[in-house]
């Protein structure tokens, strides 16, 4: 392992890998699942490497696969739970391109319905979600399940 990929302190996706994160929604043996603690819609997901990496460049073969796969089950999963229209799922690399994390990759996967605009966090930069994050977790490690 190099320098780079070993767990940082105060890293929110090494401190959820590490600890039990009850907004994590499914593991695997390189990647997990997250819910974004400040989502932009319900279900808003991040599959996220095990090891501490900033670039995709820097992920090998394996773990660049099962990324990709968990956001095929990602996509699976929120279809079956929210029913969203359609989906945005990115990576920002580096702060320019609007990276939250900087030195941790992640990938956004964000469902999204026929008129979601929401207004609030234009006017009053407050966010309004219909179900508590509890509960999109429990719904979510369910259907994850059901995907085995």
């Amino acid at each position: 392992m190099t320098e780079a990929s070993t767990p940082s302190a105060g890293c929110i996706f090494c401190d959820a890998l590490e600890g039990d994160e009850p907004l994590v929604v499914h593991r695997t043996a390189r990647s997990f699942v997250i819910l974004n603690k400040y989502p932009y819609n319900n279900g808003h997901l991040m599959v996220v490497p095990n090891r501490h990496l900033g670039r995709m460049a820097d992920l090998d073969e394996a773990e660049l696969l099962e990324i990709g796969r968990l956001a095929q089950a990602a996509e699976r999963v929120l279809t079956e739970v929210y029913r969203p229209h359609g989906f945005n799922m990115g990576i920002n690399l580096g702060r320019p391109a609007g990276a939250g994390v900087l030195d941790h990759l992640h990938l956004h996967v964000v469902p999204r319905w026929n008129g979601d605009t929401n207004f609030m966090a234009v006017v009053g930069d407050t966010r309004v979600l219909p179900e508590e994050l509890s509960a999109s977790a429990e719904r979510l490690r369910a259907a994850f399940e059901r995907l085995r």
